[in-house]
């Protein structure tokens, strides 16, 4: 019976042994696999994530942190940080953003492009959330742009976005002397000395346009951007500003319908009438501007002309912007509007059979032919400072006459 119970005891022994061996081995491997976890969670501490992306329409900042799964609250502290430098309570469609995160995506910074010259950074540091607003610094080169005019301005320039800007912003400068909507001519050409604006040694936009010619239909128009007492304008070769009491037309680049007439079969009544003004045929919606500084005289809806604006001009002009889907904005009686602000956009309201503008211009109160007016001289450089623009002058017109223009094919049939 001893040697039962010593034999019973000698294998409860063994049993114990085994046991703690297996708890010990299994012990043994489970805090070498915490010690690898505790590893890899040091490394990954120490690393960063770097999101980036663009603001989709409609979409907030809270919409953005919950979208990559950030702490929501962290949106509301970067919003509340922001605030007095850049509001980020509404942001821009594709504009772009970047946001750097830790391990525990606990939010580092938040970058937001507010435009193609500026960024607002909030960074959380250890005395919390800070923002600031910082000037992109692009690196400027001179560049030279020529071209020949085939169907319009855009089509011979570039139809992508900064060749689009660098268009847009030619025909503001020559707007007081050329209508880019109607007077342009296939042949006609240009040559622009323009900046570019480079950062990390890559092209982003083109900046300011410092000299321009362009030949219209066989007339030579020049611009030469000349600053003093700290404000810069464009002048023409002689030194006298571009800029004229009035615009050559209230839009740009878009198709005249119907063109000054003595006579013109209405289109919805179907008789003969007198036509005292241009229809510009445009998308609804387009921006109307004043095309020239004066004092709003009617603001309402009047008998076929629709939705009208009327402005009234020192020396008894008068400007009419009709058919309008709606005014722009501050737009009523008696109110101030200065030369290019948006007084209204294009509509069909009145005796209308689709989109466009009706603008009128009067002097006197008699109507005259838009196009046919030829405005006064603008202000000329001061004497004691016609020797500099000279000079520089006749610098751009060196940069100028080294642009080569494409050859364009002739319609002339050649006969062999």
């Amino acid at each position: 019976m001893i040697e039962i119970e010593e034999k019973t005891a000698k294998y409860v022994l063994c049993l114990l042994f085994i046991a703690c061996l297996v708890i010990g081995v299994a012990e043994y491997y489970y805090n070498l696999d915490f010690a690898v976890d505790q590893k890899d969670f040091t490394q990954e501490k120490t690393a960063q994530t770097v999101i980036t992306g663009f603001v989709r329409s409609g979409e907030n900042l809270v919409n953005i942190f919950k979208k990559h799964k950030l702490r929501l609250k962290e949106s509301l502290m970067v919003s509340e940080a922001s605030a007095n430098v850049h509001k980020l309570s509404s942001l821009g469609s594709f504009k772009p953003y970047k946001i750097v995160v830790g391990p525990d995506r606990k939010l580092e910074s938040f970058t937001y492009g507010i435009d193609d010259d500026s960024v607002v950074t909030v960074i959380n540091t250890d005395s919390g959330y800070r923002a600031e607003k910082k000037v992109i610094a692009y690196e400027k080169r001179i560049l030279s742009v020529g071209g020949v005019i085939r169907n319009n301005l855009i089509d011979s320039i570039g139809e992508d976005r900064e060749h689009l800007l660098l268009g847009l912003d030619l025909s503001d400068i020559l707007a007081w002397d050329i209508d880019f909507s109607t007077g342009l001519r296939s042949g006609d050409s240009f040559r622009i000395v323009v900046e570019g604006l480079y950062l990390d040694n890559e092209f982003r936009k083109f900046g300011k346009i410092l000299s321009a010619q362009f030949i219209n239909n066989g007339s030579l128009y020049a611009a030469y951007r000349f600053e003093q007492n700290g404000d810069a304008h464009y002048y023409d070769e002689t030194g006298r500003s571009l800029r004229k009491a009035f615009l050559k037309a209230p839009l740009n680049f878009r198709k005249i319908s119907s063109h000054y007439s003595g006579s013109r079969l209405h289109p919805i009544l179907k008789i003969y009438r007198p036509h005292h003004g241009i229809d510009y045929s445009a998308p609804a919606g387009t921006p109307v501007s004043a095309s020239g500084g004066g004092t709003v005289s009617f603001a309402g809806y009047k008998n076929g002309y629709g939705k009208l604006v009327i402005l009234s001009h020192p020396n008894g002009y008068r400007t009419c912007y009709g058919h309008l889907s709606k005014f722009g904005e501050g737009i009523s009686s008696g109110k101030k509007v200065e030369q290019g602000q948006v007084v209204g956009y294009v509509g069909s309201t009145g005796m209308s059979t689709g989109p466009h503008l009706h603008y009128e211009m009067l002097v006197n109160n008699k109507t005259m032919n838009p196009l046919k007016i030829k405005m006064p001289a603008g202000e000329a450089i001061p004497k004691t400072l016609l020797a500099d623009f000279s000079s520089y002058r006749k610098t751009m017109d060196t940069r100028l006459a080294l642009i080569g223009l494409p050859i364009v094919a002739s319609g002339e049939r050649s006969d062999r």
